[in-house]
């Protein structure tokens, strides 16, 4: 009996001591959250607290928040900034390598604190992540300083955030916003080597055991001019490889685009007389498409005579001829298929494009 006494005893003394903190509200009112986008191939996410400006208006920049470096009072760090944001650190993760405001910076998470200005701020990347504040902040743990003006906000932002912005493929600007204040900077990504990455993993596994699979990842280096080698050897192994390889109008074309690109202009013209043999109306008018975007106009017009010549007098072919005789120069004759294809216009939009186009050679300007 006093064995077990002294055991409830002892278990009562261990729940004291290691009691469970019940959920409540975020401390002071600070919202919890998260923001994750995607920039190219790159999983860029903000775990961070939202303080509220809550009526001190003007009182925030130089007071809430001091400018610089400062004591806090607490802590190990007598030359604190400012943790961006409340509570816990805020963090910033990187799934590969990214550049901010031009300077490089390696994969990972990141403490993010600024070092705030009256004109122009500190924005501080640390490899300290799991700080509470910045009671603790070390400046031997920066990974990245970089130096950012602020700007004005058109319109006061009560609650603090974070926003991407100014998005383009590979690129994005984050922007913190608060009070009537905006800190951006910008995040870059390399695409291409993540990408071709992925592709190399990806045609090893059953994906890769279709000819398709091959294609897209070829195609995808010619239309972004990038691995040509590499992208040669898996357009080869679309068309020749074992149990995999066909020869077909996607497969031929594909590797007449990477061999055109690294200058064998006559293997290119033997690859793409073989699939022409092969393809139908709308691949071959489309690879014809591809080389007009591409600026090779004399290439593009021979393809859309050889689709006329072997599917003649359709609308995807009489619009083919028009626009392979607009390159040329050629208004008048590109105004009699122009005018043959406006009668076979398969619906009002079609038609409407088409008689677009009949002004334009009117006129004596180039459809493309």
């Amino acid at each position: 009996m006093k064995r077990l006494l002294t055991s409830i005893a002892t278990l009562i003394s261990l729940l004291q001591i290691t009691s469970a903190q019940l959920t409540t509200t975020p401390n002071g009112g600070n919202k919890k959250t998260v923001v994750q986008e995607r920039v190219g191939l790159t999983d860029v996410a903000i775990d961070y607290s939202r303080p509220g400006v809550k009526g001190r208006e003007g009182k925030i920049w130089g007071g809430l928040v001091p400018y610089g470096f400062t004591d806090l009072g607490f802590g190990t760090s007598k030359a604190a900034p400012w943790r961006a944001g409340a509570n816990e650190n805020t963090t910033l993760t990187f799934s590969t390598d990214v550049t901010i405001n031009g300077k490089a910076l390696p994969a990972g998470k990141y403490g993010f604190f600024i070092a705030v200005g009256k004109e122009e701020s500190i924005f501080i990347f640390s490899k300290n992540n799991a700080a509470w504040g910045s009671f603790f902040y070390d400046d031997k743990q920066d990974a990245l300083r970089v130096t950012v003006k602020q700007q004005q906000l058109a319109q006061p932002v009560e609650w603090l955030k974070y926003e991407f912005i100014n998005q383009t493929a590979n690129t994005a600007t984050i922007a913190l916003m608060w009070e009537k204040w905006m800190f951006p900077f910008t995040v870059e990504v390399d695409v291409n080597k993540p990408q071709l990455a992925i592709f190399r993993n990806e045609l090893k596994s059953d994906k890769g055991f279709e000819s398709k699979a091959w294609v897209q990842a070829a195609a995808w280096c010619a239309d972004n001019n990038t691995n040509l080698e590499e992208a040669s050897q898996w357009a080869e192994y679309a068309i020749n490889g074992k149990y995999v390889g066909e020869k077909n109008f996607s497969t031929l074309s594909t590797k007449a685009r990477i061999v055109s690109l690294m200058g064998n202009a006559t293997a290119a013209d033997s690859l793409v007389k073989d699939a022409i043999t092969l393809g139908n109306i709308n691949e071959i008018d489309g690879y014809a498409r591809q080389l007009l975007a591409a600026k090779k106009t004399k290439a593009a017009a021979e393809v859309l005579r050889a689709n006329y010549k072997k599917f003649p007098n359709q609308f995807t072919t009489n619009m083919g001829m028009t626009r392979a005789l607009s390159t040329e120069a050629n208004y008048k004759q590109a105004l009699k298929y122009a005018n043959a294809a406006l009668v076979q216009a398969p619906d009002a939009g079609n038609k409407t494009n088409v008689q677009s186009m009949i002004e334009k050679l009117k006129t004596s300007v180039d459809i493309n």
